[in-house]
């Protein structure tokens, strides 16, 4: 599975992430495109998940038909302290995802 990681998201996040290609919005020379046009992109070149903060997605992306989910943790704070607890139910979250959902992960 392709992955994106948002750049809100410290870059780091992407070595949690295991079993997968995955790369950051700087990385992939994406850094300040909107998230709209950040899906086009993701989708153009084969990309399935992107991961953001953003929780606002879901209301401003329209993820049916299309060919990409998008995973959000609710995070308290944007540390790596709070990201991490996170990521066995990211890596769940990962198994079952299907393209145009959106998931919303928290702690418990």
């Amino acid at each position: 599975m392709r992955i994106l990681i948002d750049e809100c998201l410290p870059k780091r996040c992407a070595k949690l992430i295991l079993g997968h290609h995955v790369s950051t919005v700087p990385l992939a020379g994406w850094a300040g495109k909107k998230n709209g046009e950040l899906l086009r992109l993701m989708e153009a070149n084969g990309y399935d998940v992107f991961i953001t903060a953003d929780q606002n997605t879901q209301y401003q992306q329209n993820l049916k038909n299309r060919r990409i989910a998008v995973i959000v943790p609710a995070l308290p704070m944007l540390h790596m302290d709070h990201i991490t607890p996170l990521v066995p139910k990211l890596h769940k979250a990962l198994e079952v995802i299907q393209p145009g959902a959106f998931v919303v992960i928290r702690e418990e």
